[in-house]
């Protein structure tokens, strides 16, 4: 890994040494997803306006301007509403004023609504649109950060948990459901009760007490309270510890933003079956080019899903003779019955995966997109989509992507020398490397020589048996490998016994994946951000800030 030293440490600067490593040696990286990093021109006929680096996309911005056609002043009236309602700063109502003048650009970026913000990547992801557009803002081009809050994803389980590190070093896990929670509803219409204080509490109860565990705690309970909505409190913590920085939220659910969205559903409607067909067709020609398709879109799929009365939301399909149904329900629709209603109750429809990248480029004059990998590859399939709508596809780049490691792990990480991508081996064979090079020698170099002498043995008897009878020598052959086997078996076994029975050294190594590994994914999978607020306090989203580089593709190890 490549390593330099970032800045020398200040009273309020984090001063930090950091490594690079590139996702190509970071494992199970989409092939499509590498491709694109290095050279996102390259890959133009999945992606038509792709640039090398976000500081090109000036070029792009006429385009953008020229076809947008949503209502400003509607748009930032609803936006107005949200974010007051998020609690957002002077400097966020200044820039949705700023989105109102024809030449602003939107530089866009959006998660789903996780418990106290998800894992890490959300905040990566936010202060990387940030970055954007205050550059952009320097060269005399107006842009704002918008932050889209996925409210309509209706997968609440795989956003009511958060993962942290508990006082003792090991991973925690906490998870939220209110009591009234009902299956396939949206995360925008689940409200909290006060089941939320017992898990705020627990969180407090499991990770150290600080000198900013009162202020964390606080911020906690004021975000995330009795009777708010789940992505109203998500947008209201991410809002609090990104204020200065002035990110728009915007929430699709809005009343306002729906009414604003209803032209775009109706004309994904009109163009449902060639939406699919180029979905289908592509996602074709990318396993032929041996890339992955990212969604499974089958004939009878539908580019958006149906909000039952009862608020559900479920998909829609095809039916043999035509016409669209909802799933478990009995009611058909025609394509013509589908678009009135989008016009007229434009609530009964959210996007699907492929559909909503357009949706809001609709409504955003947006110049670029900041996402994951996985988004990242989406965009190869659903630019069939703008295609279709005659929509101009919206250049993407990778969110900048950290793993932060404490000064205890920076001096476990030089004690061992180690580093992030021997990591990645899991924590078995760092155990057994660490065993063999450093704490168990002698047992290692035991167990090579008694291979050795058993190898030379078994040699012995190969030769011995191929003079004797040569139809054995398969059998031989067979037990020789179960030999070696057992020996290797034993060996690991021991290396491990030994290594772990020094407790010092198998808990700095636990919590030392714990932390930068946990599940064996990169830390910003996983771990929440309060982990680092409750250490080192609000300050802590500045240093991240600071640590942004746009032209840099990299993974980055940020040694606090």
């Amino acid at each position: 890994m490549k390593q330099e030293i970032a800045r020398e440490p200040s009273p309020d600067r984090a001063g930090f040494e950091v490594s690079r490593l590139p996702f190509s040696e970071i494992p199970h990286q989409s092939r499509l997803f590498i491709e694109y990093l290095r050279d996102p021109v390259s890959l133009r006929r999945y992606y038509p306006n792709a640039c090398p680096s976000p500081a090109q996309i000036e070029s792009f911005i006429p385009e953008v301007l020229s076809k947008y056609s949503s209502d400003r002043d509607k748009l930032c009236d609803a936006l107005l509403e949200i974010n007051n309602a998020a609690g957002s700063s002077q400097k966020t109502r200044d820039n949705i004023k700023l989105l109102r003048e024809p030449d602003t650009v939107a530089i866009v970026t959006g998660q789903q609504a996780g418990l106290f913000t998800g894992p890490l990547y959300t905040v990566y992801k936010a202060l990387s649109a940030v970055s954007l557009a205050a550059k952009l803002s320097k060269t005399g081009i107006k842009a704002v950060p918008v932050f889209w809050t996925a409210s309509e994803d209706h997968d609440f389980e795989e956003v009511s948990e958060a993962f942290f590190i508990h006082k003792n070093g090991e991973l925690t896990l906490k998870k939220y459901k209110p009591e009234s929670y009902s299956e396939d509803l949206p995360v925008g219409s689940i409200k909290i009760d006060d089941k939320i204080d017992e898990t705020i509490a627990s969180i407090f109860a499991d990770i150290p007490n600080t000198e900013f565990s009162g202020e964390i705690r606080k911020l906690l309970a004021d975000c995330w309270s009795n009777g708010i909505y789940f992505s109203e409190a998500f947008a209201k913590m991410l809002a609090s510890i990104t204020g200065k920085y002035g990110i728009i939220f915007i929430d699709p659910m809005h009343a306002g933003i729906k009414r604003l969205s209803a032209p775009i559903y109706s004309l994904a409607i009109e163009n449902s079956v060639e939406i699919v067909s180029g979905v289908i067709s592509r996602g074709r020609e990318l396993k032929n080019e041996g890339f992955h398709s990212q969604v499974l879109v089958e004939d009878d799929y539908f580019p958006l899903f149906w909000h039952d009365d009862s608020g559900r939301r479920v998909a829609l399909r095809k039916t043999e003779n035509g016409e669209y149904r909802a799933k478990g329900g009995r009611r058909e629709f025609t394509s013509s019955e589908l678009r009135q209603i989008a016009m007229d109750e434009p609530q009964r429809f959210s996007p699907g995966v492929m559909l909503r990248p357009v949706v809001q480029d609709f409504l955003l004059p947006t110049a670029c997109y900041f996402g994951g990998a996985a988004e990242i590859a989406y965009f190869a399939q659903n630019s069939e989509v703008y295609r279709v709508l005659e929509r101009p596809v919206t250049p993407v780049f990778h969110r900048q992507s950290f793993t932060l490691a404490a000064a205890k792990h920076r001096r476990v990480f030089e004690k061992f020398d180690l580093d992030l991508n021997q990591l990645f081996e899991g924590m078995e064979k760092t155990l057994l490397r660490l065993a063999a090079n450093t704490f168990s020698q002698d047992t290692a170099r035991l167990y090579g020589e008694a291979e050795e002498i058993i190898n030379t043995q078994l040699n012995g008897i190969d030769h011995a048996v191929s003079l004797i009878d040569t139809t054995l020598l398969a059998n031989v052959a067979k037990r020789r490998r179960k030999i070696i086997y057992h020996i290797a078996a034993l060996r690991k076994k021991t290396l491990l016994a030994e290594i772990r029975s020094d407790e010092i050294v198998a808990r700095q190594i636990g919590d030392l994946f714990a932390a930068l590994l946990p599940h064996g994914e990169l830390q910003e999978r996983s771990l929440n951000i309060v982990t680092f607020l409750n250490k080192y306090g609000l300050n802590f989203i500045d240093w991240i800030y600071e640590a942004i580089d746009l032209e840099d593709k990299e993974h980055r190890i940020i040694k606090l």
